[in-house]
C-alpha cells in the first residue's frame, strides 16, 4: 500500500458565515423536475455496472497541480451559497478540485424522491482567481456545524471520509472499501464517483454514493447524525466484484502512528508523542475485549485476528493527556476514536491490521479492516450493514483497560540488563480493579506463541487508584517476531481486557 500524504495536519477546515436554507443555484435547479431516485435504484445501477467493463475517469485537468496547499488557503466556498443549514439540517459546502483530490465527483441533492445535479461554478468560491481556467468541478463536500463555525464530516478523495468527532478535531479517516491492502502488489483505490445528498429528520443527512474501480462496483448509503457524544454513521453497502480480489477490506480505517511512550527510540521530534491513534480495539463474537497497541515497525507487517460475527473493532486514541504530546497546534489528545459496529451478522472472517514504517506525521501508515472468509472472486456479491461511531469515549469500554505500554531493557533496575531480552510494562485501569490489593489473589495470564517469558510480575501501582501493573521480560532473537497475549484475573474470572503485544 502506498502512503497517503495528507493535505496538512494543521488544516482545521474552519470557516464562519451565515447559513441559508437553499443556495441560489440550487433554487434554480429546483425548478426542474429532476430524476427519480431511491436507494433501491442506486443498488440496481451499481450491480448493473458490475456486468460491464470498468471505464476509468478522464485524466485530471492540467492546471489542477497548481492548486496546492498555498492556493487552497486563498480559496473558500462562499458561506452564503451553503446548501441548507436551517432548522437543524446541517449545511453543506463543496471542495474544489486540487492537486490532492484530482478526480471530479458528481453531486446531486435529493428531495421528494427526485434528484437534481449541482452545477459547478467558479462564482461559488471566493479566491477563484487561484483556480486555473481548466479546473472546473467538485472534489467532495463537508457538513457544517449548525449555529457555530467549522464542520463535522467531510468526504474527499477516492473513497475517503472523516469526522471531527465530539472534540472537534480531525484525525484518522475511514474509507468505503480497501482492495489488496498489505500485499506486495499495488493496492487498488476505489473512487466514490457520484454522491446524492438528502436531508432527513432530527438533523440527519443521508449521503448515497456510487463506488467504482477496475474490480468492483457498488452502492453505499451513510445516514449521518451529530450527537452530543460524537458523530454516528449508519452504513449500508451492496457491491459486486468485477474481478478477483486477493484481500478485500470492509469498513477500512486509516490512521497515523509515528511514535508513542513505548518506542522512544523513534522520537526524533521534540514532542513526546505523535500519533492519531494508539491502539486497535476489538470485541470478538464471543465477547472478549482485546487491545493491540499500534507500532511503527521496522518493516511492513500484517496481523489478522480470526473471528466470527464480531461485535466491533476500531482505532482509538486512548491517551487524552496534553502533556504527553505538547502540541498546541494540532492537539493530538483530541483526535477521535472510530468504532465499527456490525448491524447484521458478518459471519466468519478476520480483523486485519496493517502497519507500515514511517518517519513523519504527514503519512498514514496504519490500516484496519474486516476481511470476510472465503475467496473474493469475480461475480461475488456482498451486502453489509454497520455503524461508525466517531467519539472521544469508547462505545463498549472494558471493565479494566490498558492505558499505557512501555518497552525497554530487561532485568532488575540498577543491574546489568539481560542480553537478548526485552521488558514490557503495561498498566491496566478500571472499576474491576477497585479495592483490590496484593492479598486479593490477582494473577496474570501471559501466553507467548514462541519461547517463554523470563519473568512475570503483577501488582497494584502505589498511589494510583484502580491501576495494576504487569511486567514481563521476554527473551527473543534478533529479527524474531513474538506475539504475547496477557490479561489479569481473580480466580477464573477475567478482570481486564486482553492485551495483545508483538515483539518485533
Amino acid at each position: 500500500m502506498m502512503l497517503r500524504q495528507r493535505l496538512s495536519r494543521r488544516e482545521t477546515l474552519v470557516s464562519a458565515g451565515a447559513l441559508v436554507a437553499l443556495a441560489p443555484h440550487v433554487a434554480a435547479a429546483a425548478r426542474s423536475s429532476g430524476d427519480p431516485f431511491s436507494w433501491e435504484w442506486l443498488q440496481a445501477r451499481a450491480l448493473a455496472a458490475a456486468q460491464r467493463p470498468y471505464v476509468a475517469p478522464p485524466p485530471p485537468p492540467h492546471g489542477v497541480s497548481a492548486v496546492d496547499y498555498d492556493a487552497l488557503n486563498h480559496i473558500a466556498y462562499r458561506p452564503e451559497r451553503t446548501l441548507w443549514g436551517k432548522d437543524g439540517t446541517p449545511g453543506v459546502r463543496m471542495f474544489p478540485l486540487n492537486r490532492y483530490a484530482r478526480t471530479p465527483v458528481q453531486i446531486s441533492i435529493v428531495e421528494n424522491g427526485r434528484a437534481r445535479a449541482l452545477t459547478f461554478s467558479r462564482s461559488l468560491f471566493s479566491g477563484a482567481e487561484h483556480l486555473p481556467a481548466d479546473v472546473a468541478g467538485f472534489s467532495g463536500f463537508r457538513l457544517m456545524n449548525v449555529n457555530e463555525p467549522g464542520d463535522w464530516l467531510a468526504f474527499q478523495g477516492a473513497s475517503y471520509f472523516r469526522s471531527a468527532g465530539s472534540l472537534n478535531q480531525y484525525g484518522l479517516s475511514a474509507r468505503g472499501l480497501a482492495i489488496d491492502t498489505g500485499l506486495p502488489t499495488p493496492e487498488e483505490f476505489p473512487d466514490f464517483t457520484h454522491f446524492w445528498l438528502e436531508p432527513g429528520a432530527n438533523g440527519a443527512l443521508t449521503v448515497y454514493a456510487l463506488l467504482a474501480s477496475p474490480r468492483v462496483s457498488g452502492a453505499w448509503r451513510f445516514v449521518n447524525r451529530k450527537t452530543p457524544t460524537g458523530v454516528v454513521q449508519d452504513v449500508s453497502l451492496v457491491m459486486q466484484l468485477r474481478g478477483d480480489v486477493a484481500r478485500l477490506g470492509i469498513a477500512p480505517l486509516t490512521s497515523m502512528f509515528w511514535y508513542g511512550e513505548g518506542d522512544r527510540a523513534q522520537a526524533i521530534d521534540w514532542r513526546p508523542e505523535i500519533h492519531d491513534s494508539d491502539g486497535l480495539a476489538m470485541m470478538t463474537g464471543g465477547g472478549e475485549r482485546i487491545w493491540r497497541p499500534l507500532e511503527n515497525p521496522p518493516h511492513a507487517i500484517l496481523n489478522s485476528f480470526a473471528d466470527e460475527n464480531p461485535k466491533g473493532f476500531g482505532l482509538f486514541q486512548r491517551d487524552r493527556n496534553f502533556d504527553h504530546y505538547q502540541d498546541d497546534g494540532v492537539f493530538y489528545e483530541k483526535r477521535p476514536n472510530l468504532w465499527v459496529e456490525p448491524r447484521s451478522p458478518w459471519g466468519a472472517g478476520a480483523v486485519s491490521l496493517f502497519e507500515m514504517p514511517t518517519t513523519r506525521e504527514t503519512d498514514d501508515n496504519i490500516v484496519a479492516f474486516w476481511t470476510p472468509a472465503g475467496p473474493a472472486r469475480a461475480g461475488r456479491r456482498y451486502a453489509m450493514d454497520y455503524r461508525l461511531r466517531w467519539s472521544a469515549d469508547e462505545p463498549q469500554p472494558a471493565p479494566a483497560r490498558v492505558v499505557d505500554c512501555w518497552r525497554g531493557t530487561a532485568g532488575r533496575p540498577g543491574t546489568e540488563p539481560i542480553a537478548g531480552a526485552t521488558r514490557l510494562v503495561a498498566d491496566f485501569t478500571g472499576d474491576s480493579l477497585a479495592g483490590l490489593d496484593r492479598s486479593s489473589g490477582v494473577t496474570s495470564v501471559v501466553d507467548l506463541d514462541q519461547g517463554k517469558p523470563l519473568s512475570v510480575a503483577v501488582y497494584p501501582v502505589v498511589g494510583v487508584e484502580r491501576t495494576w501493573r504487569l511486567i514481563v521480560d521476554v527473551a527473543h532473537n534478533k529479527g524474531q517476531t513474538i506475539n504475547m497475549r496477557a490479561y489479569l484475573r481473580n480466580g477464573r474470572a477475567a478482570l481486564t481486557e486482553t492485551l495483545i503485544y508483538q515483539f518485533v
